[in-house]
């Protein structure tokens, strides 16, 4: 028996390819999580050849020097604008081992089985191949979480949809079978006039609601722009919270530093904490 979809891939594309015509005017959060991905590239001291965009959006992001590219989004706008391929992340047409660099900004989040795209990235990794991604998590849209609860309290619905907390994104990193991996994350606060002003800017970068639930009744979106008010600060704006978790990982490979064999250290803990034993 097959798994039902979290997220309808029908109302993602749409998402997506709706966004795809003002995409500038809202693209603050990919670009933050642009500059994350390009920082930690800028510390990797390796060349690339052939590098995946997955999630390509705008085509914003700027290869390695004299790498290959090909850009993959969700959305057909995106895609067809960037010449790449339109498609799923957990359902990629890729060849195993067709990159040495994948890099995902702002739509892992979504995907409906996530740790079957990270497999699939990682099969798509020649060996020593690199992972980067960056995508929303953990304590993101908290503010308007409380404010839609508020407003709903009788009969709360599923208006945000569920978001990966850092430390499950590290355990998936390592279920999928990636190498020295890395979790991190960064938060990015930004400050608005009221809830519409949220609302629009969610709606410009796709990021609206996935899960199909029936559109906000008018009094039900009054009283969810009161409570977000009720929040604000004594300039009258709000502060809403976007965490960015950001995934490192490598395609195994036998020139890796790999764990030492249990029971072959030669110095004891003791020894190595400057501690004398007994």
């Amino acid at each position: 028996m097959s798994v039902p979809d979290l997220f309808a891939r029908r109302r993602r594309r749409a998402h997506r390819d709706r966004a795809a015509t003002g995409f500038a005017e809202a693209d603050f959060l990919h670009r933050f999580m642009l500059e994350g991905v390009a920082e930690r590239l800028d510390a990797v001291t390796r060349s690339f050849a052939d590098v995946l965009d997955l999630g390509c959006a705008d085509a914003a992001f700027v290869p390695p020097a004299g790498a290959r590219v090909v850009r993959f989004d969700p959305g057909f706008a995106f895609a067809r604008a960037a010449g790449g391929v339109q498609g799923d992340e957990d359902r990629l047409p890729f060849a195993d081992g067709a990159f040495d660099l994948v890099v995902s900004v702002g739509t892992l989040d979504s995907v409906n089985d996530l740790p079957g795209a990270l497999t699939l990235i990682r099969r798509a990794l020649r060996p020593d191949g690199l992972f980067l991604a960056a995508f929303t998590g953990g304590s993101t849209l908290a503010t308007l979480r409380r404010a839609l609860l508020t407003a709903e309290s009788e009969r709360p619905a599923a208006r945000v949809h569920p978001q990966i907390d850092l430390r499950s994104a590290g355990d998936l990193l390592v279920r999928a079978g990636f190498a020295l991996p890395v979790a991190d994350s960064e938060v990015l606060r930004v400050r608005y006039a009221g809830i519409g002003r949220l609302i629009g800017d969610l709606r410009g970068m796709g990021a609206t609601s996935l899960l199909g639930q029936a559109p906000l009744a008018r009094d039900t979106l009054a009283a969810a722009a009161e409570s977000f008010a009720a929040q604000a600060d004594a300039d009258g704006r709000t502060t809403e919270t976007f965490e960015v978790i950001y995934l490192t990982g490598w395609a195994p490979a036998p020139s890796q530093p790999q764990p030492a064999r249990r029971g072959s250290a030669t110095a004891s803990l003791a020894d190595a904490l400057g501690r004398k034993e007994g």
